[in-house]
């Protein structure tokens, strides 16, 4: 019997059969799968067989071969990584510009998850009923900025309804990852799409020094009108400790794309002499916003790479 996990609780998880039935399932053994390092071997949104026990609850034999993942670096274990789904259609990631602030960096932080497996993003900014002139000018940078590399950008606000009903037809019959930091009204904007549901709010943390962490498992969730959501708790930081720099550099999509005109073929679009990445900024044909995020992230990257090697000495 094969069925799809919707819920994981770290030992048990909610798998739920193409007949409609749920069955409260555990894995048998220790399950592996494309050799990660993974805190979870299981992600909700992972197709797996099923044994049915004797007291009417199931044992997960194997995994059916994903087609996709997101993971993101383990809030415990820095080295390892933690699958938040599996299988999906696509990303929505949920920004506002106010209430909260949008972090500086954070589209594109959270875009290193999904860009590695060629999974589409839908970047829809809520609460757009709160936006003055300013916030207008930003979010029509960010729109275009976006866009311009093939994402898609929505207007939203679940107060007022703008941007619902787009919303609404890019959902269905999908099955989406949604994620987005705490407070951006995920929850409302679900509830927007489809009244009645009610997402979780806690937060994705990484590790705090003080003993203390959140839960990062995820939740799937059926659409009337077709298709499922996975809900993620809030992303309150994104830390990259299980990538190297040349994997920051191959998942800037646009980047990668003229890198092939690079002089050397390992080019970080730095200071290497016949940058293609850097005569297209010059030329303005790459943004600006984008290049200083990429810049960012590979100092990132480097700092903890160098410390690590340094620390293991």
């Amino acid at each position: 019997m094969i069925g799809t996990v919707y819920k994981s609780t770290g030992s048990w998880y909610d798998v739920k059969t193409a007949d409609g039935q749920t069955f409260q399932s555990r894995i048998v053994g220790k399950l592996r799968l494309d050799d990660l390092r993974s805190t979870n071997p299981i992600a909700v949104g992972d197709k797996v067989e099923l044994l049915l026990d004797d007291d009417g609850t199931a044992s997960i034999q194997t995994i059916v071969p994903r087609t996709n993942y997101v993971l993101r670096q383990s809030p415990r274990k820095k080295h390892n990584v933690h699958l938040l789904a599996a299988n999906v259609d696509q990303a929505l990631l949920i920004v506002t510009m106010i209430e909260p602030n949008l972090k500086p960096g954070f589209i594109d932080r959270f875009l290193m998850m999904t860009e590695p497996y060629n999974i589409p993003v839908i970047i829809a900014f809520n609460k757009c009923d709160l936006h003055g002139e300013q916030e207008e000018l930003e979010y029509n940078f960010y729109k275009t900025v976006y866009e311009n590399i093939g994402y898609t950008v929505l207007h939203c606000s679940a107060h007022s309804g703008e941007g619902i009903e787009q919303l609404a037809a890019l959902l269905h019959n999908k099955i989406t990852l949604i994620a987005g930091q705490s407070g951006v009204g995920k929850s409302s904007l679900v509830n927007a799409v489809q009244p009645g549901m009610e997402l979780r709010t806690s937060e994705i943390s990484d590790y705090s020094g003080k003993g203390q962490h959140t839960t990062t498992f995820a939740e799937m969730y059926d659409l009337h009108m077709g298709g499922q959501i996975i809900d993620t708790p809030g992303i309150k930081t994104l830390g990259f400790n299980h990538l190297e720099v040349m994997d920051i550099a191959h998942n800037f999509r646009e980047f990668f794309t003229l890198s092939k005109e690079c002089k050397f073929a390992d080019c970080t679009h730095r200071n290497e002499p016949h940058c293609a990445v850097k005569n297209a900024l010059k030329e303005g044909w790459i943004s600006e916003h984008r290049y200083q995020n990429y810049l960012n992230l590979l100092s990132e990257v480097e700092d903890q790479n160098y410390w690590e090697r340094h620390n293991d000495m």
